[in-house]
């Protein structure tokens, strides 16, 4: 079924890309907070709190500048699916960041503008060409380099940001097919209360369940309870709140500006901004292959860039 969209849509190409690296910097950070706050909270208890204040965050925006919401659009199929998209996305993420090196989950995760680049040519019949062919799959290549698959330096759990690109990509065609006359207040609105409801109904089946100590030892970060807060932990809330918010708003707006196979190419520099808090927060710097893999991403980035131009 064709997800094509009847709705003119004049591209803004560089304003997509500003949006697309800003929104992605904000992300790495944001992964390296919750790589941080793993080691002392739970997912849910996280989900939960930041996404209640990022609610009631955009509420007082919206209030403040008198921002309509379009509240049926929050409850419309397709912003609905974008937003469980989004929120299966982080899941899988958060399941494999405690365990994993930042630069490790980044690059499984960046298989998603490959399949952003697949969904846009079956889905929406977005225009990709040759050259854009070879720009995503040669930052595809980048991301198998750090990988390294068959190697023993693979881990299965690197599957699960694999996944989660997957999610990723499927809310980025959404966004662009079905979500594009939607703000991306209300859209960040949706998100943040789909994360909220996700965050409560999961702490709640871990209180049912109870979990025994060797399951909750496979990955405390995902199946433990809440925990005390002091200063330290609201303030780290805090800051996530205020990512999150911005993030979702970025994300929005950049694929709402211009085709998703672009704006996927220049996705990639997450991996660059994950080296660098791998490296400044947890001591982890970047091997060869690591560094081999981002000039190949660097290098896919600015092919795109070339094909958009010469479009124009």
């Amino acid at each position: 079924m064709s997800m094509s969209s009847n709705v003119e849509r004049p591209d803004r190409l560089a304003y997509g890309i500003a949006m697309i690296v800003g929104s992605v910097f904000l992300m790495s950070f944001q992964d390296a907070m919750m790589k941080y706050a793993s080691t002392g909270m739970s997912l849910w208890q996280i989900y939960v709190l930041r996404s209640a204040l990022a609610v009631a965050a955009l509420l007082i925006f919206a209030l403040l500048f008198q921002h309509r919401l379009d509240w049926p659009a929050i409850i419309d199929r397709w912003v609905i699916a974008r937003s469980l998209c989004l929120t299966l996305m982080y899941i899988c993420i958060y399941t494999a960041i405690p365990l994993l090196s930042l630069s490790v989950v980044g690059a499984a995760f960046y298989t998603g503008p490959l399949f952003i680049t697949l969904f846009s040519a079956l889905l929406i019949r977005e225009p990709v060409g040759r050259r854009g062919w070879i720009a995503v799959s040669t930052g595809f290549l980048g991301v198998l380099v750090i990988l390294r698959p068959g190697t023993e330096h693979f881990t299965s759990l690197a599957l699960m940001p694999v996944l989660a690109g997957l999610f990723y990509a499927l809310a980025a065609i959404t966004t662009r097919a079905r979500c594009i006359r939607q703000t991306p207040l209300t859209l960040a609105l949706a998100l943040n209360i789909a994360l909220l409801l996700t965050g409560l109904a999961a702490s709640l089946a871990i209180v049912v369940w109870q979990p025994s100590q060797s399951t909750f030892m496979t990955n405390p970060f995902l199946l433990g309870r809440w925990s005390q807060m002091g200063m330290t932990e609201w303030s780290v809330i805090g800051l996530l709140t205020a990512l999150i918010v911005l993030i979702a708003v970025g994300l929005a707006k950049a694929y709402q500006s211009a085709p998703p196979a672009i704006i996927a190419t220049f996705d990639y520099t997450y991996l660059v901004f994950a080296a660098f808090w791998s490296l400044a927060l947890f001591s982890e710097p970047p091997d060869m292959s690591t560094l081999v893999g981002m000039v190949l991403i660097a290098g896919a980035g600015l092919l795109a860039s070339s094909v958009s131009n010469a479009r124009r």
